[in-house]
């Protein structure tokens, strides 16, 4: 089967062979653009029937072919949660979304209550059926989106990054509730996930798409480390990549699976702290370098409540300071992206004070807090819409003097993030990570003191957080304040300097990555739980490697190689 767009010279999908079993578990991996969303689009019908373009070849559903299914039929056989969850919401409460589709497929009103309150449960939504769709966090979304799929028990579901917005307590939740469905009612599932760490060990089998076509389908997962730690490193969640990448012939699929064999290692019981990579004077070094700097920003027992709801900020209070990479991280709704619009002036405090550069920013013009704090919201393509990314970067430039200041400035931010070859495309054209690329170019084009982002990593793939966590250590070297909020563990593990943890509201802690990632149980990266009890400060997947390494080599003339 081959398939293209309107409009497109090149195929988005190329000659794919493909059987998915009832009953399976098949996880799509892949760079972003390889294929993965149109290839669940074909199976869910939706291409060509609704985005038009040519495909070739066909698709069978119960040896049927897809074509030749009812459109009604065919829905109830299959269900798809797209990656923008807010762009499938129709209805102005969660109850009426999870009901609508009920409704128009004939379901009693018995059971649509039924129906509703058993998802409801199962994904925690209890207590927000009566809430505003429009209000809901991004997490929440999403799985209010998945609660209207499951509501009418399709037989296939197809998932496009479902996990994206999602803290990582919520994402473990229901990708095990998803787990279990497939085990206990025969449920086929089809998950294409960038942040493979939170579902790799879930699969029966990984299909690994390039270009638009199946580069490598397999179900033994030593078979497929090895071959992609040589072809598509991207496919690999961090656990896999550290033993791959120390030649062990057994990948470990699980965190529980690693403990085993680096338990093996050491039968003995624990490492010797010799072995510990980061010593705390190393942790402490960032914070005590720039304890005797003035906060750039300054945030004072801020409260702060929407119309007509609860109090969503609760006496939050912490600095920035030039130079820093801050994280904040915590539930689904806590407040975070709340955070971030009031502190570039979307959203202004009921009650306390900030302060941006030593100024209160209380009744300073929106436009004038923009020349000190850039903001890059959750969705790129929200913030991109002129017709080329010149443009763009030229828009943010207009309170410079001159024209000729403009376009050399315009070169300048151009050049440095690699967009020169892409300044006269539109926006809409790119790449998910050019995009994101291009957007960020655009906010920081006019040199802000303060950098906002809202999940800068939601749909990207290995390669492109690579390049985006490159881009903002640059900034970051330049005296940027960076304040990012993050479901991505990994992401903050390998680049941010600071964790402020949130939930309900309140600000919980705070302190290095090094402190809140290694001591807690759930927001803390594959290396750290992998190496948990075995050695202490292992944050980063290179301090992991090193380790391990180290730990080989010191051993390897007592450690028969049948035991790894």
């Amino acid at each position: 089967m081959s398939y293209c767009y309107p409009n497109e010279k090149e195929p988005a999908l190329q000659k794919i062979n493909l059987t998915l079993n009832e009953g399976e578990f098949v996880l799509l991996s892949g760079a972003s653009g390889c294929g993965k969303t149109t290839l669940l689009r074909a199976i869910a019908g939706l291409v060509p029937d609704f985005h038009g373009g040519h495909l070739a070849g066909a698709i069978y559903l119960d040896q049927i072919p897809l074509t030749k299914i009812p459109h009604r039929q065919r829905l109830l056989k299959t269900g798809i949660v797209f990656q923008e969850a807010e762009r499938q919401l129709l209805m102005n409460t969660v109850e009426a979304e999870i009901a609508f589709a009920l409704e128009n497929l004939g379901f009693t009103p018995a059971l649509i209550k039924r129906r509703i309150m058993e998802v409801a449960a199962a994904l925690d939504l209890t207590d927000c059926l009566q809430q505003a769709t429009d209000t809901l966090s991004g997490g929440q979304k999403q799985k209010v989106v998945l609660a209207s799929i499951l509501a009418w028990e399709p037989e296939i579901l197809l998932l496009d990054e479902p996990t994206s917005q999602l803290d990582p307590v919520a994402a473990e939740q229901i990708l095990n509730s998803i787990r279990r469905l497939n085990e206990d009612s025969g449920l086929t599932v089809i998950l294409a996930e960038q942040r493979l760490e939170r579902c790799f060990h879930l699969a029966d089998r990984v299909v690994v798409m390039k270009n638009g076509a199946i580069a490598y389908d397999e179900q033994s997962f030593d078979k497929l480390s090895h071959w992609a730690m040589k072809h598509e490193p991207s496919c690999l969640p961090p656990l896999a990549r550290l033993f791959a990448g120390c030649a062990f012939p057994k990948i470990p699929a699980s965190i529980k699976e690693g403990r085993c064999i680096l338990r093996s290692l050491a039968p003995q019981g624990d490492f010797s702290p010799s072995f510990s990579v980061v010593s705390p004077g190393f942790r402490n070094k960032l914070d005590a370098d720039r304890s005797f700097e003035q906060p750039i920003v300054e945030v004072e027992k801020v409260w702060f409540r929407y119309p007509a709801g609860k109090e969503v900020l609760k006496d939050i209070s912490f600095n920035l300071k030039a130079g820093e990479f801050a994280v904040l991280m915590g539930p689904n709704g806590a407040g975070k992206s709340t955070i971030l619009k009031n502190l570039n002036g979307l959203l202004r405090p009921g009650r306390g004070k900030i302060k941006i550069c030593g100024r209160d920013s209380k009744g300073v013009p929106l436009a004038e807090l923009a020349n000190s704090i850039a903001y890059l919201p959750q969705n790129p393509d929200d913030y991109l819409f002129l017709p080329s990314v010149r443009e763009e970067v030229r828009f943010s430039l207009q309170h410079l003097a001159t024209k000729d200041d403009i376009d050399k400035r315009c070169e300048q931010v151009l050049q440095r993030f690699g967009l020169s070859s892409l300044a006269q495309l539109n926006p809409r054209d790119l790449s998910s990570g050019e995009r994101q690329r291009a957007a960020l170019a655009a906010v920081t084009a006019v040199n802000p003191r303060v950098l906002l982002l809202d999940e800068p990593t939601r749909g990207l793939d290995y390669r492109h957080k690579e390049e985006l966590g490159r881009f903002l250590l640059e900034l970051q070297a330049e005296d940027m304040a960076i304040l990012m909020v993050s479901h991505d563990v990994e992401f903050v593990a390998e680049y941010a300097g600071k964790v402020i943890f949130v939930a309900d509201g309140s600000l919980l802690c705070s302190g290095s990555k090094y402190e809140m990632l290694s001591s807690s149980t759930f927001y803390s990266p594959q290396v750290t739980k992998v190496f948990r009890g075995i050695a202490q400060g292992i944050v980063t997947l290179k301090q992991a490697q090193e380790l391990l390494r180290r730990i080989l080599h010191h051993r390897q003339e007592s450690i028969p190689k049948a035991s790894w």
